[in-house]
Order: C-alpha cells, then sequence, then structure tokens
C-alpha cells in the first residue's frame, strides 16, 4: 500500500530527474555518497517516521503537554521516537562528519525531513528547532561553544530552542527588554522574559540549549544593540555533562489550536528561583561579538522559515493522500445522467467536483513540495559550488525566494487541507478523522516565523530592491532560462512558457510601478497582496520546471503532473492580473482607514 505521508515516487522525480542530486556527489564535501545511500536514508526516513512519529500523532494532539508547577508530562512516545530519530543520525543529517553528522546534501536532508513532519508535526519540531540551534553555533560560535552544546544536540543528548520575542514586544524585536548584564569573569547574566518559545521546556534529553536575544547595557539603541547569548537550562560540567540549574524558569505554556504536542513556553529569565554560583541571573555566554545578534539570529531565522514552509508543505501533502484515498474507497451517489436508482454507487472520486478539489490540492502540494526542495538545492551550491559566482547567485536567488518558500505552502497547503476537510464532507470535521487536525496544526503556519504580512514587507520592501534590484533581475531571469528550454521543447511547453513569460513581465512592470512614487507607505501598502501574487508566479514556474522534467512518458504518474500543471497555469495563474491591477492602482484604501471607522 502507498504511504498516506508523502509520495516517494513524487520525491524521488524531483530529487533525481528534477534536481539531479546525484550530480552532487562529484563534489569533494558528498563524495562518500551515491544514489544508493540517498535513496537507502530516504527510506530509513519512511520507515522511522511511519513507525514511530505516525502511530501517536493523534495521541501527541489529544493529550498535550501538561505542566504541573514543577516539570513537563509529555506522552512517552514523543521520546521514544525522538530516541530513534537521534540513533538514525538525522540530526546531523547535513553536518560536517567531523561533528558527527552524515554530511548529506541539504536538499536530501530535507527531504527525509518532510516525512517527520507530514507523520507528526509535533514530534517533528524538536529535532527541526535543534538542529537550526546547532547549525547558527557551527556558523557563528566559538569552537569551544561547538564541543559543548552541538556534539551532545547532534548526538540527541541536548535540545535547542530560539529566544526572540516577548509579550510587549513580539516580532518588533528593536523593543525587547532582555538584559544580558556583563560580570566580573566575562560572562553575563540575563534578566528578562520570553514567550512563544517552541520546545521551551521539557525533559526529553538531558539540557535544553536556549539561544537568547538580548541587550547589553549601554549598547546601541534598537536592532542595533541587540547581542546572542547561550542560555542552557543546566549549566553543563567539565566532562559534557548537565550541571546546576540554571535560573531560566518556565512560567506557564501557551495551547495552541494546532502542533499541541508541542510545548510552546513563557520562560523567565532571572526570576530568581534559582541562583547558579549563589548570584542572580541566568548564566548566558556570548555568540560571537556584541550587538551582532540579530544579524547571526537570522542564520536560524531563516533556516527556520523553509523549514516552516516545508513543515506546511507535509501537511498539505498528507492531507491531500488521505483526502485521495478516502475519494477512491467512499461510495456515494451515481455519475451525472445516471437514471436507475438501483445502480449501484460510484466511489466519489468519478464526480468532477472532487477531482476538483483533488487537483487544486496536487497543484498546490506537490508544487509547494518542489519549491521547497529547489530552495535546498540552493543552500548545497550555495555551499559546495565550485565557482564563487555559482555560489553568489546561489544565496541571492535563495534569498529573494525565502519569503515565498515560508509563506506560499503556509498559506496553499493550508488551502489544501481546506479541500480535504471539504472532500470527506461531514466526517471531514470529525476528530475521528485525520483531515481536521492536520488543518489545525497547519492553521499555525501562516504566522510561524513571521506573518505574510511581515513577508511581504520583507520580500517588496527589501529583497526585490536590494543591490539596485539585482534579486528581483535574477529571479526573472532565471524564470526566463526555464521559458527558454520550454519553446525549444515545443508543444504545449512552449504555449505555458508564453503564459509565464507574460506573468513574469507583469511582476517586474508592477513592482517598478510601486516605487515609482518614491514613498515607501504606499509602495508597501498592499505588500501582502504582492507576496500573494508574485510567489503565485513562482510556483508557475516551478510547474514549468517539473513539465519540462517529465520528458516524454505517458504513464499514470507524468499524465497527473502534466494535468496538474495546466490546472495551475489555467485556474491559478489567471489570479494574478486583478492583484497586479490592484497593485498598480496604488490602492490605499485600507492604508486610509481610520482606526476609529472600526
Amino acid at each position: 500500500m502507498d504511504s498516506l505521508l508523502l509520495s516517494r515516487r513524487d520525491l524521488d522525480f524531483l530529487l533525481h530527474d528534477w534536481l539531479d542530486v546525484t550530480a552532487l556527489t562529484r563534489r569533494a564535501r558528498f563524495a562518500d555518497h551515491d544514489r544508493s545511500t540517498f535513496d537507502a536514508v530516504l527510506d530509513l526516513s519512511e520507515t522511522v517516521a511511519t513507525r514511530h512519529f505516525a502511530p501517536h500523532n493523534k495521541k501527541n494532539d489529544a493529550e498535550e503537554p501538561r505542566f504541573d508547577g514543577e516539570r513537563v508530562h509529555l506522552v512517552p512516545e514523543v521520546a521514544q521516537a525522538l530516541a530513534v530519530h537521534a540513533e538514525a543520525g538525522f540530526i546531523g543529517a547535513a553536518m560536517d562528519e567531523e561533528i558527527g553528522g552524515q554530511q548529506l546534501p541539504h536538499v536530501v536532508a530535507n527531504a527525509c525531513r518532510a516525512w517527520f513532519q507530514a507523520a507528526n508535526i509535533a514530534t517533528a519540531s524538536y529535532p527541526l528547532l535543534t538542529v537550526g540551534n546547532a547549525n547558527l553555533l557551527l556558523a557563528h560560535g566559538s569552537r569551544e561553544q561547538v564541543d559543548t552544546y552541538v556534539r551532545p544536540m547532534v548526538e540527541g543528548r541536548f535540545f535547542g530552542t530560539m529566544c526572540l520575542s516577548e509579550p510587549q514586544a513580539g516580532s518588533s524585536l528593536a523593543d525587547i527588554t532582555t538584559r544580558a548584564v556583563p560580570q566580573p569573569d566575562g560572562g553575563f547574566r540575563l534578566f528578562g522574559t520570553k514567550t512563544w518559545i517552541s520546545g521551551g521546556d521539557h525533559e526529553l534529553g538531558e539540557n535544553i540549549v536556549h539561544l537568547v536575544l538580548a541587550k547589553i547595557p549601554g549598547g546601541p539603541a534598537g536592532v542595533k544593540g541587540i547581542s546572542l547569548f547561550i542560555v542552557p537550562k543546566f549549566l553543563v560540567r567539565p566532562d559534557g555533562t548537565a550541571g546546576e540549574r540554571n535560573d531560566v524558569v518556565l512560567a506557564g505554556l501557551n495551547h495552541k489550536m494546532g502542533y499541541r504536542g508541542t510545548t510552546n513556553a513563557l520562560l523567565n529569565f532571572g526570576e530568581g528561583r534559582h541562583t547558579p554560583g549563589g548570584a542572580p541571573g541566568a548564566v548566558g555566554h556570548l555568540v560571537g561579538e556584541a550587538h551582532h545578534g540579530l544579524a547571526y539570529m537570522f542564520h536560524m531565522m531563516n533556516e527556520a522559515r523553509i523549514g516552516v514552509g516545508q513543515g506546511a508543505t507535509a501537511l498539505g501533502y498528507t492531507g491531500y493522500l488521505h483526502a485521495l484515498d478516502y475519494a477512491r474507497t467512499r461510495p456515494q451517489g451515481r455519475p451525472l445522467g445516471g437514471k436507475d436508482p438501483a445502480a449501484p454507487q460510484v466511489p466519489i472520486i468519478e464526480h468532477p467536483d472532487v477531482r476538483r478539489m483533488l487537483l487544486a490540492q496536487k497543484s498546490y502540494v506537490e508544487g509547494a513540495l518542489a519549491l521547497g526542495l529547489y530552495c535546498s538545492r540552493l543552500l548545497d551550491e550555495e555551499a559546495t559550488a565550485e565557482r564563487e559566482d555559482d555560489r553568489a547567485r546561489a544565496h541571492l536567488l535563495l534569498d529573494v525566494l525565502t519569503p515565498i518558500a515560508k509563506s506560499w505552502p503556509s498559506q496553499w497547503c493550508l488551502a489544501a487541507n481546506d479541500l480535504a476537510i471539504q472532500v470527506h464532507g461531514g466526517y471531514g470535521y470529525t476528530r475521528e478523522y485525520d483531515v481536521e487536525q492536520f488543518y489545525r496544526d497547519n492553521r499555525l503556519n501562516p504566522i510561524h516565523e513571521g506573518t505574510h504580512g511581515i513577508h511581504g514587507l520583507d520580500l517588496l520592501g527589501r529583497k526585490v530592491v536590494m543591490d539596485g534590484g539585482a534579486g528581483l533581475r535574477l529571479l526573472l531571469d532565471t524564470l526566463a532560462e526555464t521559458t527558454l528550454r520550454a519553446r525549444a521543447a515545443g508543444g504545449e511547453a512552449a504555449g505555458l512558457a508564453d503564459r509565464l513569460d507574460a506573468a513574469a513581465a507583469r511582476v517586474a512592470r508592477t513592482t517598478a510601478v510601486l516605487w515609482s512614487t518614491g514613498d515607501p507607505a504606499t509602495a508597501l501598502a498592499n505588500a501582502t497582496v504582492y507576496l500573494e501574487a508574485v510567489g503565485h508566479v513562482v510556483l508557475a514556474w516551478i510547474w514549468l520546471e517539473q513539465y519540462l522534467a517529465l520528458g516524454g512518458g505517458t504513464d499514470a504518474f507524468r499524465e497527473g503532473k502534466r494535468q496538474a500543471a495546466r490546472y495551475f497555469f489555467t485556474v491559478e495563474l489567471p489570479r494574478t492580473g486583478p492583484q497586479f491591477d490592484l497593485l498598480d492602482s496604488l490602492d490605499r484604501t485600507a492604508a486610509e482607514c481610520r482606526p476609529e471607522w472600526f
């Protein structure tokens, strides 16, 4: 029986037929791998996800973490699954062998991660954050910090978090008030409160390594005065084991509509309940240079944004496969025009409107999966391409695509979950069926790691205008390279290329119109609409890329892919026309609405 988590056939097509990941093994970093090792680790991912993550997904949702005032209680299956996950080496999948990793390409490691996210997004979030934490320290931490904190994380003994938001500041990091007070020994003591900390407290391992944004008194105002600190739940002894409790206190858990198996914490630093070394404050260790903390944290934040987009994709994908399975096995009604009430009922997939909903889901989730893996392939190019200009190109293109790779799946794979419920009819919104949980879990992702509004501002206000518009030019040139190949292929591909070229021209023209006024407030008033429209154009490009990679085969898999591409170009891409018209009009209807009018 095919998996209801992800399609391995689709993953193989994307990784091998389209992205040619085996070509990476010609580079020194990946020389010890070949297709057989890539396929083996994908097989193992599916097995571990199916056997150890998926079985407790509903239990994890129903019996969410409980705080008794002293410690957090989780269902035991979470720790058991994560122990198997760590033992199999997935935490360090893409990390250096020297640090205990497998040195897999990011694109393969992230394909593996998708299995766990589809199987149980709440349990999968603990290693997702830990990997991001470890990667930040590998990039910006000292050798001692790497040895003390990263190696135990790769082994699965320590877990990691990111601590940014505060109750009074939210996403406005310039307004954080957590203080890091210098100490005579060169260390720091932290005082303040952080909220929305996923994985913020639990007993799944020996220690939790918090990466905390704080301000050193006397530093610059705003974001320029933010520094980054390692603040472990337990201080680490010289032998590497967890020792004295640090002054990090769980004040309470937030209770969310989805991801309910992931602890989400309000943490107090320096509350005084614990006084390590007999002094008040949470012991913290500066990462890198003072006042550069936000730049360092963006390393983890950008990685987490790609991870959130991939998690949204995985939830949309498994919802689609559940809806497809239901539609194939649920008999109801008779064909249009069928006159005999005594005739047997047909599976609901025979009804055109059900096929419409399934095709929409397919176009969203398979397109989003391809986008996420393409971005992961750019990470590998950025890190290992032989030529410096190729590495720089990959970095710039990934920079432009990141807000789309986070936000587009979070919006449209959630829409896929909505359609999956609709395919199930009344059963879809009952807890007895899985699709209602997928929807609740996925509804968090349009907010995780920045709302659509924030990423719209990032795309239009920073990414497409940085370096004199170099990022936008690169994106449009990349699309043009694809349409050139499609025209050379001729036939239907050439027709799709014409439509994509027209949409890309509108991106360029509308971007110029928005910035022609010299008024950022007007340009950014509809940044979210811009994000949605450009995102759809990017996904049309991704679908044309897949279409070209299909070759000439006519098996059901390839024909299904072609039909999904046709659907996206016929039904979805035209949505952008009215959006670009709105943007071209420089509309300020919402911006000029006064608060008292509501």
